[in-house]
């Protein structure tokens, strides 16, 4: 490309050429830049990343934004709500910087008031607003704080199925104490009848959460926390644990199935009829840090596992009291079903070290 001044112009400042872009000074002193077709293919590129960036947080999976539950449609309303209230400051703000922009450009016809110093009506705007939004918000918080309280039963004329999660690295496990089984990898509940989750960690802290039907919950050693969710409408959602816990954390997922009555009776049945002991052999690669379809290969010997799930029908009444309370596992004790209807671990306050 020849030099500017082989034309005659004089270049005011130097530009630094950068990748991919052509310097053009041919037209008096004005300097354009025009893309090459290497720019235009990084721009493409640059662009396409930024796209995938974006659809990298969207996901097929249903979660509170379309939910499948009391809880998980009440805090949509609350979401809602909330942003509601809080575009009452931020619209004017994106809307009014504009205008004000250009209505008070240079040269424009708009009134000049240098000495202008104070306007009622604005000072009741700028304080007044915010103040009763504030005071909504407090509000709606408090209200759903106590009607979404986690540990709070969900009002229904059906009883609670309860059921038992144990925290492991990097896997969840499902134990029906009421049925005397247990699953890992799947978690199948009725549809319309509250499920009432007692939940500790035979690790390090984790964080369960199924986001179609509700909230997060902590999970934690040597202590108990609830969770009480419903399902209305039937469907296979996906869940996940939320706190960082390793290398494995990624793939810490399981598979929420609500079916109907009769098909949960079906499930409990196929899984005490085929379901394998839960014995020490297998505690102990439960406890191994890997994923459950792992654990299903180990205990499959080493063949891909036949279900979407690992099954237990055999199983200590107490396992999950004792990994609660940090205690030997009675595997030589009763295996009877606990039929008190009563779940007394969670007031075990042990404090976790």
């Amino acid at each position: 490309m020849p030099h500017p001044e082989e034309h005659g112009l004089q270049v005011p400042y130097s530009l630094p050429a950068l990748p991919g872009m052509i310097i053009d000074v041919r037209d008096h002193n004005v300097l354009k830049v025009f893309s090459s077709p290497a720019g235009r293919s990084r721009f493409g590129a640059i662009v396409s990343c930024l796209a995938l960036l974006a659809l990298s947080g969207c996901s097929s999976a249903p979660g509170f934004l379309w939910p499948n539950g009391p809880v998980a449609d009440a805090q949509r309303q609350h979401l809602w709500l909330v942003i509601a209230l809080v575009m009452i400051v931020v619209l004017p703000v994106f809307i009014l910087t504009p205008w004000l922009v250009w209505r008070y450009r240079y040269k424009s016809q708009a009134t000049y008031r240098p000495r202008w110093s104070f306007s009622l009506w604005v000072d009741v705007l700028i304080w007044g607003v915010p103040v009763v939004i504030v005071a909504l918000l407090s509000v709606a918080l408090w209200k759903n704080t106590i009607n979404l309280d986690p540990y709070k039963p969900i009002a229904s004329d059906k009883p609670p199925l309860r059921i038992q999660v144990i925290g492991l690295d990097w896997k969840w496990l499902f134990i029906y104490p009421d049925h005397h089984i247990a699953t890992l990898g799947q978690l199948v509940i009725p549809v319309d009848r509250p499920v009432s989750f007692t939940l500790t960690s035979a690790t390090v802290m984790q964080s369960f959460i199924v986001p179609a039907l509700g909230g997060q919950i902590d999970v934690m050693n040597r202590m108990v926390t609830r969770l009480n969710l419903m399902a209305d409408h039937t469907g296979e959602f996906m869940g996940r644990n939320m706190q960082y816990n390793g290398e494995g954390f990624y793939a810490q997922q399981f598979t929420t199935r609500a079916v109907s009555d009769s098909e949960f009776a079906t499930f409990i049945d196929q899984v005490t009829t085929q379901g394998q002991p839960l014995n020490a052999h297998a505690w102990g690669v439960l406890k191994q840090q890997n994923n459950w379809k792992d654990v299903a290969r180990i205990l499959n010997d080493g063949l891909p596992p036949p279900a979407p799930m690992v099954a237990f029908s055999q199983l200590p009444a107490s396992l999950f009291q004792d990994v609660a309370r940090h205690q030997p596992i009675a595997w030589n004790g009763s295996t009877a079903t606990d039929t008190s209807g009563k779940d007394t671990s969670h007031h075990d306050r042990t404090p976790a070290q």
